[in-house]
């Protein structure tokens, strides 16, 4: 059951860039490749050229992940209401944990105030960048054009 819009409510994006203002990272990607999985920080951290350093090689939204206010009208996955990524994500892909993650963010969360427990299932495995993502987070995370 979804839940209402939270447009007016400047939520989070759990699926954040570290430029964007009031970043700050929530996890660390762990697991495998093929199977990677977000370990969610007990309290998140601020962005610093510091932490981005740790990266080294790979890009910062390879290793990290990170939370910022909503771009809302800004960003590709919004349709004026709410973000379609979110919608994607529950639609396409496959839960990969059986309970909520201990998430320090769910509270003002988009995808969570969105669609609810259904995204936190979904949420470990995502990677914001990643050449190696799963078909179904592909598809996911394709916008659609002209409300195609």
């Amino acid at each position: 059951m979804k839940r209402p819009n939270c447009a007016n409510a400047a939520p989070l994006c759990p699926s954040a860039e570290p430029h964007m203002e009031g970043a700050v990272i929530v996890g660390i990607v762990g697991g495998t490749v093929d199977e990677p999985r977000v370990g969610y920080l007990d309290t998140p951290q601020p962005v610093t050229d510091e932490l981005l350093s740790r990266a080294e090689k790979f890009r910062p939204t390879e290793i990290f992940r990170f939370a910022a206010k909503c771009a809302g009208d800004s960003c590709v996955h919004f349709d004026g209401t709410n973000c379609q990524l979110a919608s994607r994500i529950v639609e396409f892909v496959p839960t990969v944990v059986d309970i909520l993650p201990a998430c320090q963010i769910r509270s003002g969360c988009r995808w969570w105030l969105q669609e609810g427990k259904e995204a936190c299932l979904r949420c470990p495995q995502v990677v914001t960048r990643s050449h190696e993502a799963s078909d179904a987070l592909r598809l996911a995370a394709t916008p659609k054009l002209n409300g195609g």
